[in-house]
């Protein structure tokens, strides 16, 4: 049943609705770039949204999700009629809505039509009550990227696309499909017009997307969505570029929630260490003690679900703890809290038929039910049939959130780790949810509860630790997970592809809103990895966000990071280098934060006018904007070819920077320690030797490397860290710009009332071309060292370093909230004709 002919329109409170001779259509101008397209073969348009978080609506969850959604007034738009054709046009869009058949295009102010919809068959609802929207396509120019947690490369142009969350444990990570998360939100760019527009379908059921590989003669080239129920509840995104559609989004659905600096230090866990017959606790503190020798720094623990087992049948009890295993769970958290390591307890929602906590539930009636009765569903779970708590009743959050408070955060813990939460396992998808008292299926709810378990926990969290800030870890999720929980790509295969493709899974994340992800370093399931494999999937995971190693090995092994000592000397300096990186990355989760652009970027977001990055298969990123990356992906590898993206001069960051145009690709040599990464020459990367564990160490000097080539402008972000005090300005957000030519000037703005830990800079300034003439800091110039000796020893001063050809810079930073330090390279004789500093 397609919609085929426009009847009438009326005005709204907030937009235009449409009657059509099978359907009514809901439009609604939130801005100027965010057009709501919705359309109700049932002619009705109840509003009750878990994802949004901002309307231009009333909405039946307004209450649940107060303090998170924001309601703004929709754009007063005025419809333009013509015998074919309705026109709308806001400052940025004009949308032509064709009357017969019914299809939407959208132009730019350009005049360049970048989204059309397939014009003679653009909505549907099949026989089997399936809805489709069809949208046209050019197979030479479009790429699509997106789709939250998919496999492959990132463009995923010609494949078709499930989503139906699973336990998806081995998927191949580049074929496989689907996987853990529902997020039902793309990307389109265009090589001619390189034009970005975003598409959301505010839908939870599940869906299918192909993105060319269907292909019939009757039609124009097309891509379409298909999805069993609901409506097709269409957001048009507009760009142009990448970054202001991922901002859009994230505006619509949340942003990603501000980590705790503690999350991004390196974790460790694997099944085995909570497997042991007795006295898990003594071996992992073993655990922590060989990683403090072995210099492999460490601030978190994961405790996998060995330590709910049942003591005489071994399945796991979410909320119980076996005390053969763990004696006593709060003396075992007071000692790892006092060596400052963070333990996060795994989680899982399945009531198998003996669990302790059984009648607990069943008295209060908050399991998911049966269809046609009051009988709880059930479904397959860990160790035998399973009941599984609703969390779209409020009574079902609570028991869960009782339980919570009461056995693992009361215990001393500050963190909630939510596992097999993709509720695949209730296979009649007739069960009934109680969808905040208004009665649903799972049909359409199935992938709403693992959202709501990490909303719960937050508030669980909250009544536990009122000001601490919340860190939940989510392994399933839909659109809007960003806001409430750190992601990660389940349980992954050992295998040497999946470190190549785990890289554009966690870009399309990225790109999908949930810029807190990563993927199991080492492979989750599988033969334990060897020496080299284990080596270059450590260094390629320090980029991500989530920095865990975490296994159930097929072969009976643990995964640990010092397993091959000849490769020892190159995991250190890996994890240092992580280390190193700590501020930089915690200033990159900010801006996710606040913009919702990730810190793991690909190529075309920092370099849209170059379109040779959109198709570019060398999983090669962008560590926020300054540094790309081209890890190592390939066993016994002494090359490594990778594409840098035209624009601006690069600086290889491992071989005395040296420099290479942009616009080409390049093939550098590698070796086991090699981590490739090159300096964008417009850019700023910021880094520390002080801190080797997150709670215990102080970060006193900052080090910048800078590319002046061209201006460029960066944040430097630091806070506390843990609390929620940077909500009410107690933060410290340093801009860092530069201002390039032969006076080079670095300029520091700091906001915010939180002061700061950093007592000196060193600055190492790229300058090919020669060196400096002078430099000062805060108006004072400071002392030149002709010797290398004499700088090092030195407290402050400045030296040109000709093996790199850098100007390196170091002083105590001025005690004041703007200042600059200028790098003068202007032309200057020895007899002094210039003229002196003005």
């Amino acid at each position: 049943m397609f919609v085929r002919k426009y009847l009438s329109r009326e005005k709204t409170e907030n937009g235009w609705l449409i009657h059509a001779d099978c359907a009514d259509l809901l439009l609604v101008f939130l801005t100027d770039d965010i057009v709501r397209m919705r359309v109700s073969f049932d002619r009705s348009f109840p509003e009750a949204s878990y994802a949004l978080v901002t309307t231009a609506w009333a909405d039946r969850l307004d209450p649940l999700f107060e303090g998170e959604r924001h309601r703004i007034p929709a754009l007063e738009v005025a419809c333009e009629e013509t015998e074919k054709a309705l026109t709308f046009r806001t400052a940025s869009l004009k949308l032509v809505m064709r009357k017969a058949p019914v299809a939407f295009t959208a132009y730019n102010a350009l005049g360049q039509a970048v989204y059309r919809d397939l014009p003679d068959r653009a909505f549907d609802r099949d026989q089997l009550g399936r809805l489709t929207h069809y949208s046209c396509m050019d197979r030479k120019t479009d790429h699509f990227y997106g789709f939250g947690e998919k496999t492959g490369y990132l463009d995923k142009k010609f494949r078709r696309l499930r989503m139906c969350p699973k336990d998806a444990i081995g998927v191949d990570p580049e074929t496989g499909d689907p996987m853990y998360k529902h997020i039902p939100f793309y990307i389109r760019l265009n090589d001619a017009n390189r034009h970005a527009v975003g598409v959301f379908y505010n839908n939870s059921y599940d869906c299918v997307f192909d993105l060319g590989e269907e292909i019939s003669g009757y039609w124009d080239r097309y891509n379409y969505y298909q999805t069993d129920g609901g409506d097709l509840d269409i957001f048009l995104i507009n760009g142009p570029s990448v970054k202001d559609v991922i901002g859009r989004y994230t505006l619509l659905t949340g942003r990603t929630i501000l980590p705790t600096k503690q999350s991004l230090g390196y974790c460790a866990s694997t099944m085995y260490y909570a497997e042991l017959e007795k006295d898990c606790d003594q071996e992992i503190y073993n655990v922590i003690d060989k990683h403090e020798k072995e210099q492999i720094w460490i601030d978190n623990f994961w405790l996998a679900s060995g330590y709910t087992s049942g003591e005489e049948d071994n399945l796991r009890y979410t909320f119980n703890w076996n005390r053969r295993r763990f004696p006593n769970p709060e003396e075992f958290f007071e000692k790892m809290n006092a060596r400052g390591i963070n333990v996060i307890c795994n989680l899982k929602p399945g009531v198998l038929p003996n669990h302790p906590y059984r009648k607990y539930y069943e008295d209060r009636g908050v399991f998911i039910k049966n269809p046609d009765s009051d009988d709880a569903a059930v479904g397959h779970w860990w160790g035998g049939e399973g009941r599984f708590v609703d969390f779209t009743l409020p009574e079902g959050r609570d028991a869960w959130r009782e339980l919570l408070e009461e056995n693992i955060l009361r215990k001393g813990t500050k963190t909630v780790w939510n596992d097999n939460c993709e509720y695949d396992s209730i296979e009649d998808r007739n069960a009934r949810c109680s969808f905040e008292g208004a009665g649903g299926t799972m049909a359409e709810l199935k992938i709403i509860q693992s959202n709501m378990m990490a909303w719960t926990a937050h508030r669980a969290i909250a009544n536990v630790y009122p000001n601490e800030r919340p860190y939940v870890i989510n392994r399933a999720g839909y659109a809007g997970i960003q806001r409430y929980a750190q992601v990660w790509g389940g349980d992954n295969i050992t295998e040497w592809k999946t470190i190549k493709f785990n890289i554009a899974t966690i870009l399309g994340m990225g790109l999908s809103g949930c810029a807190n992800m990563g993927c199991d370093i080492g492979g989750f399931t599988g033969p334990a990895p060897d020496g080299e494999m284990l080596l270059r999937w450590i260094q390629n995971g320090i980029f991500q966000p989530r920095f865990v190693i975490n296994s159930a090995n097929t072969d009976n092994s643990v995964t640990q990071p010092w397993q091959s000592e000849e490769l020892l000397p190159y995991v250190r300096e890996a994890y240092a280098q992580r280390y190193r990186m700590l501020p930089y990355l915690y200033s990159l989760m900010h801006e996710a934060s606040t913009d919702g652009i990730p810190a793991m970027r690909p190529l075309f977001l920092e370099f849209p006018d170059d379109p040779a990055c959109y198709g570019d298969r060398s999983m090669s990123f962008l560590f926020g904007p300054s540094v790309l990356v081209a890890n190592v992906l390939e066993p016994d590898a002494k090359e490594r070819t990778l594409y840098l993206p035209k624009g601006c001069r690069w600086y290889d960051m491992n071989d005395s920077f040296r420099a290479y145009e942009g616009g080409q690709t390049v093939t550098i040599p590698v070796g086991l320690g090699s981590i490739p990464m090159f300096l964008r020459g417009n850019a700023v990367f910021f880094t520390t030797e002080d801190v080797k564990h997150i709670l215990a160490d102080t970060m006193k000097t900052l080090d910048l490397v800078i590319g002046a080539d061209a201006d460029s402008e960066i944040v430097f972000y630091d806070d506390d860290g843990h609390t929620l005090n940077y909500k009410t300005g107690e933060y410290a957000a340093t801009t860092i710009s530069v201002r390039a030519g032969d006076r080079k000037v670095i300029s520091f703005r700091k906001e915010g009332s939180y002061p700061g830990t950093v007592e000196k800079l060193n600055l190492k300034l790229i300058s090919k071309e020669k060196g400096a003439y002078w430099v000062s800091v805060d108006g004072k110039q400071l002392t030149r060292y002709i010797v290398s000796d004499g700088f090092e020893a030195a407290d402050e001063g400045w030296f040109y370093n000709m093996s790199e050809r850098s100007i390196l810079v170091k002083c105590r930073k001025p005690q004041k909230d703007v200042f600059d330090i200028v790098v003068s390279t202007e032309k200057f004789d020895l007899i002094g004709i210039m003229a002196e500093e003005e």
